[in-house]
Parts: C-alpha cells; sequence; structure tokens
C-alpha cells in the first residue's frame, strides 16, 4: 500500500512531466476507507474518485470513473467493473457496496472500478447527451483509462471482469462483445479516450436487454397466447421464426442447427435446466407449474411358485424435469408481473425509444422503416451482430443470468446470446434461474466460484 500512496504523490506533484503533458494519466491521491459487509468483516481499501476517463468531458456529473484498491492488491490483482445503468439513463460513479458484487469483489482482494456513464436522462442545457450509443462509449472509454494506466495502478488491466443488470447487462455483454471494433473508433477518439484498447476478460450480464431490434418479435413469440389481441401478436411473433432459421445457431451439446422446427424444445431445455437443479437443491415444484419430472420404478427380487418374478414398487420421482407445459407455465410467468404492454420494446414510451431518440429528446420507433442513422446506432448497440465478426475481441469468458421467472425480455433473447458465444468458442456458464425475477448481482458465491475458476 505504501508504494501506492508513493506513486500517487509522484503524479500529483506539479513537476511531473506525465502531469503536464498527459491529461490522462492516472494521477489521483487516494483516501482510505473501510466497508462493513454483511457478515462482520471490515474491508479497507483505498478509493481514487471522480476521475475523468476522456479528454473531451461533455458531462462531468457521468464522464468520470472511481477507482478501489483492497488492502493487499497486486499488480495482478483482477478488476470487476461495475455499472449502474439501469433503463438506459445515465448512472453517476458509486462507492462499492456491501450488498452487492463491488463490496465482495474487495473483500476477494479485486480491485473494483465502478465509472459513470450518460444515459437517456443526462442533458447539458437544452440538449440531451446520452442517446445511443453515447453510454456504451463512455464505459469503453473507462476501460481504455484502465488499460492506458495498467502500468501506473494497481491491478490488472488484463483481467478486467465486467459486470451489470438489465440495460447494464446489455452493456456489459456490449463491451464484451464490442471490443476494438471499428465501428465505435471515431466516436472515442472525437471524445478523447485513451489510446489504447478496450477487450475485456470477462462478462458478467444478469437480465440483459440485449438485440433490440429483434426483442419485440421474440416477446409475442413466447407470449402472443397470453395477449388480448392474440392473433396480432402471432404475427409479429411469427417473425421470430425466421429470424431464428437465418442465425445459424447450433445446439452446443449435439451439433444440430437450431431452426423454427426444434427451437422450441431447446428454450425449454434451459427451463427444464433451472426446474431440476431447483428440485436438486431441495425445492418443491407445484404440478399446477407445467413440469414433469421422469419417474423411476424401483424393482426388488420376489418369488412365487413357478419361478422368480420382480414386484414394481411405487413410482419414485427423480430429480430431473422432463417436460414443461408453457400453457401453463407461462401464465404463471405473466401472473406475478403482469406482460410489458404490446409493443413491449418499440412503442414511444419506452425507454429504447428514448435510447434511440434525438438530442432534443424526442424519441424513436427502431424497427421497421427507420433512418439510416437509427439503424446504425441500433446495430452499434446490439452485441448479437458482433460476436463472429473477426474485426472485434470478444470476451474469452461469460457469465450470463436470466431469471425463470424474469418477463422484462423473453427467454429466447438471452438464450440466444448464451448459444452463439459457445457456438464461437468461448467459455459461457448460462442458466435461467429458478424463481428469480429481473434483478441482478444475486447469488454471489455461485458469481465468484466462477470468477476464482477463470483465474
Amino acid at each position: 500500500m505504501k508504494k501506492l500512496f508513493v506513486m500517487a504523490a509522484i503524479f500529483a506533484t506539479s513537476g511531473c512531466t506525465v502531469a503536464k503533458t498527459d491529461p490522462l494519466a492516472f494521477k489521483t491521491k487516494g483516501q482510505s476507507m473501510e466497508l462493513s459487509m454483511l457478515d462482520g468483516r471490515e474491508v479497507k481499501y483505498t478509493a481514487y474518485l471522480n476521475i475523468p476517463y476522456v479528454t473531451n468531458v461533455e458531462d462531468e456529473n457521468y464522464q468520470t470513473l472511481n477507482f478501489f484498491v483492497p488492502e493487499g492488491a497486486t499488480q495482478k490483482s483482477p478488476i470487476l467493473l461495475r455499472t449502474y445503468v439501469g433503463g438506459y439513463m445515465a448512472a453517476a460513479a458509486k462507492n462499492p457496496s456491501a450488498t452487492d458484487a463491488t463490496g465482495r469483489a474487495l473483500a476477494e482482494g479485486m480491485c473494483v472500478c465502478i465509472p459513470g456513464a450518460r444515459g437517456n436522462n443526462s442533458m447539458q442545457g437544452d440538449v440531451y447527451t446520452g442517446k445511443a450509443p453515447n453510454g456504451l462509449l463512455d464505459l469503453k472509454a473507462a476501460v481504455r483509462y484502465l488499460r492506458y494506466n495498467d502500468k501506473r495502478m494497481l491491478g490488472s488491466a488484463e483481467r478486467i471482469i465486467t459486470d451489470g443488470t438489465s440495460a447494464g447487462g446489455a452493456m456489459s455483454a456490449l463491451l464484451g462483445a464490442t471490443a476494438n471494433h471499428p465501428d465505435y473508433e471515431p466516436y472515442l477518439k472525437a471524445m478523447g479516450a485513451a489510446k489504447a484498447k478496450d477487450n475485456v476478460f470477462a462478462s458478467v450480464c444478469y437480465c440483459p436487454i440485449t438485440d433490440l431490434d429483434h426483442a419485440d418479435m421474440a416477446y409475442e413469440w413466447l407470449y402472443a397466447d397470453l395477449r388480448e389481441d392474440a392473433a396480432t401478436a402471432r404475427r409479429i411473433g411469427q417473425q421470430f421464426d425466421e429470424y431464428i432459421n437465418g442465425l445459424h445457431l447450433r445446439n452446443p451439446k449435439t451439433g444440430e442447427t437450431l431452426t423454427e422446427e426444434n427451437y422450441m424444445d431447446y428454450m425449454k431445455s434451459w427451463l427444464l435446466a433451472s426446474a431440476s437443479r431447483f428440485v436438486q437443491e431441495g425445492g418443491v415444484i407445484p404440478d399446477s407449474l407445467g413440469f414433469s419430472f421422469y419417474l423411476h420404478f424401483p424393482h426388488t427380487p420376489g418369488h412365487r411358485p413357478g419361478g422368480p418374478r420382480l414386484i414394481r414398487a411405487k413410482a419414485q420421482k427423480t430429480e430431473i424435469a422432463s417436460e414443461i407445459d408453457l400453457d401453463k407455465y407461462l401464465p404463471y410467468v405473466a401472473s406475478v408481473r403482469p406482460l410489458k404492454p404490446y409493443p413491449a420494446f418499440d412503442n414511444l414510451e419506452s425507454p429504447e425509444c428514448e435510447l434511440f431518440g434525438d438530442v432534443q429528446g424526442v424519441p424513436a420507433h427502431f424497427t421497421g422503416v427507420v433512418s439510416d442513422d437509427v439503424k446504425k446506432r441500433v446495430r452499434m448497440m446490439n452485441p448479437m451482430c458482433y460476436i463472429g465478426d473477426s474485426k472485434s475481441t470478444v470476451a474469452p469468458h461469460w457469465y450470463i443470468r436470466h431469471g425463470a421467472l424474469d418477463r422484462d425480455t423473453s427467454f429466447p433473447i438471452p438464450v440466444n446470446l448464451a448459444t452463439k458465444l459457445m457456438n464461437e468458442g468461448r467459455n459461457v456458464d448460462f442458466a435461467l434461474p429458478w424463481n428469480r425475477n429481473h434483478e441482478g448481482d444475486y447469488n454471489l458465491d455461485d458469481l465468484f466460484r466462477w470468477i476464482r475458476s477463470i483465474l
């Protein structure tokens, strides 16, 4: 820790050449702090606050990052980069919390970066500054700052693990899927981002709201029968079949190409896996939810005149779910939290339409016939467009969670994201956790076991 304070002092001196000539060189003085964890532990760390990560700062309320170094960290310590973007709204840089992954990361000896980012509601005067892709560009610039200053800061920029929930989960996915792609370079250059790469080591994505240009058709493909105007919803949902056929995804277990003929069974397999794990851990699933389980018939030998025979004992349910009746399960999902209005995403009241609106704050449709500008920005906010693109440096490790009760986007959206990554040879830990709604940073024991495994 002494070395860290000496380094900060050196960069803060007025005679330092780096400080004079390089505004993006790390030179912030640290503050000693403590975090009280829920288990009673006190985690000591040094905080470096309000660091601008671009030279052309448009909004000083959001275009800064906070960096936290736990006691005992080294140059090789991994870095958790946690974004608090939600609903595509602006998010300021924050302090770590004992109730989410930031506090746990510090307790595990990881450095933590919490960058701010502009969003739908960020303004300078009468101008909205956070329309797509600006929030993502801010986060990319934060990654570049860490990589640019890798030798000046503790923690390893080669081991950055991003984490976010909902729209933040989408941002985490985008950081992992679009790194170093030339589509973003002119914007980052204009912002004055550091001259460095922006690839990351791993992406943690909780309930990522991604693939926005296909999200409405995926939603109605799954939920059309629960709509008041089911016929219209089905017509929209039928477009998803064509989309699936064009993705050319493969079942990672069998290698079979996924099409409209077998995709439903593939998607259901992830729900079955979720139910099976829940039961294996001691949970009970009511029959009314539509799950069926394999039956096992134990046999005991018996005798009667004429030779031995087998006596069938009472059938026992195994812990492996074998089938799911979506006509029972989906109404249960919708009963916990009502479905989104129709259309779920491309309606002018949605945060997604605000995301693709203009600098005057006028929301814009982003599917169907749209301007070239909107079309370009929609693509830049869709990780599916960049996974498999040779110009992108896609993160090697992914942890993706979408609750089995989460109706904020349909199950196929995260299923497709995970499947495409698996097809491209990435290490993906994906699940639809049982009874989880639209939330993030849960089951941190699972998450940090996974993080330790990839490190």
